[in-house]
């Protein structure tokens, strides 16, 4: 039987308000809230960034104040660059390749809450990967939708709001998003 946490990382119905959830969502706010008193420059930030985001490449860097939901579902690529002020909330897993710039204020959402009204006044929500590729430059404010995925070498404009996928050396923009040019021409 999978537990909740493989529920939601596996896109099917997981329940938020079991212990097992609750303890992941306690665990991250309260480093969170650590966080938020530091710069990147403080002694104890990158064992306390390791603490959240296990296995975060040393040359990865996240800029405080920082959100998430659980910080175990972030997965960083080498010489990744978090700005300030962005919110992740990784129910499902987000992966950023090498070499990405993510700019202040961005959101990338995994969950994704039942369509039926009744079903989705229960404490239980789907989540769905993110995944952004290598050599990426998202813009300020962007916001990527559950279940997206950004090719490699692409640059997201300035508040967009990314809601389907995006093809490699793509510069997309716009409410929705939209391909605009390939970054080849």
């Amino acid at each position: 039987m999978k537990t909740e946490i493989e529920k939601m990382r596996s896109g099917e119905l997981a329940d938020m308000s079991l212990p097992e959830m609750q303890e992941s969502f306690i665990h991250c706010k309260k480093l969170l809230a650590r966080m938020r008193l530091m710069s990147m420059y403080d002694i104890d930030y990158r064992n306390l960034l390791n603490e959240l985001i296990p296995e975060i490449p040393v040359t990865s860097v996240v800029c405080p104040p920082f959100y998430c939901d659980h910080g175990h579902g972030i997965r960083l690529g080498e010489h990744v660059f978090i700005n300030a002020n962005c919110t992740f909330l990784d129910g499902a897993f987000i992966t950023i390749g090498h070499h990405t710039l993510i700019g202040p204020n961005v959101q990338i959402y995994t969950p994704h809450h039942p369509i039926d009204y009744l079903e989705r006044r229960t404490s239980k929500e789907y989540a769905y990967p993110v995944t952004i590729g290598d050599d990426c430059w998202i813009g300020g404010g962007v916001i990527i939708c559950p279940g997206v995925t950004v090719g490699n070498r692409c640059i997201i404009g300035a508040g967009s709001v990314v809601t389907k996928n995006i093809p490699d050396d793509s510069i997309a923009v716009g409410n929705p998003a939209v391909v605009k040019k390939s970054v080849l021409s």
